[in-house]
């Protein structure tokens, strides 16, 4: 199987893009994408426990990888949730899979969002991470319209190797990341 095409690019491209762009001292320096977690809440499942499963297996088709459940931390009286609940879907990609995600993300699933201009760029975290929100998950081809019961959003976020903001801006930029502002 040949690598992933957005694995090829960081390694040709990016590398030494970034290299020259920050004068870092050895290759392994540049910062890197080591995975993207995919978070799919739901909040209707304290009601309905089959909601779950069926974030479960969105979640699973869009990746090409098993999803797993998330159960609640903390017991909420208010939200009629107790500790161990089923409340969500997650699944942490890797290596070519993660590449891959990453390419049909920015080449076919942000391009079907209405009124897309771009992902903001306010998501970072201040060690080098970025996390955006997608409000529906009909955006992905893998999805049918069809059998979507209701339509969810899940958060996508991007853990890298940077050690600031500005670092791993300017990777998941030259990775492909369609951000609408420039980062000041």
């Amino acid at each position: 199987m040949a690598s992933p095409r957005l694995k090829e690019k960081y390694l040709n491209e990016v590398v030494a893009q970034l290299k020259d762009k920050f004068q870092y001292k050895s290759v392994m320096q540049v910062p890197r994408l080591s995975k993207i977690v995919i978070n799919k809440g739901i909040g209707a499942a304290v009601a309905d426990k089959k909601l779950v499963d069926v974030g479960v297996d969105e979640l699973t088709q869009i990746t090409g990888q098993k999803a797993v459940q998330t159960v609640a931390k903390k017991a909420v009286s208010n939200f009629k949730l107790r500790e161990g609940m089923p409340i969500g879907a997650k699944v942490t990609l890797r290596g070519d899979r993660m590449y891959e995600f990453l390419d049909r993300l920015t080449t076919v699933a942000l391009p079907r969002v209405r009124d897309f201009k771009g992902i903001s760029d306010k998501g970072f975290d201040g060690r080098g991470n970025y996390t955006f929100g997608v409000k529906e998950q009909i955006i992905f081809p893998e999805i049918s319209i069809d059998k979507v019961s209701r339509i969810s959003g899940m958060d996508i976020t991007f853990v890298t190797t940077a050690d600031s903001d500005n670092e791993s801006y300017e990777l998941l930029k030259a990775l492909g990341m369609p951000f609408a502002g420039s980062k000041k």
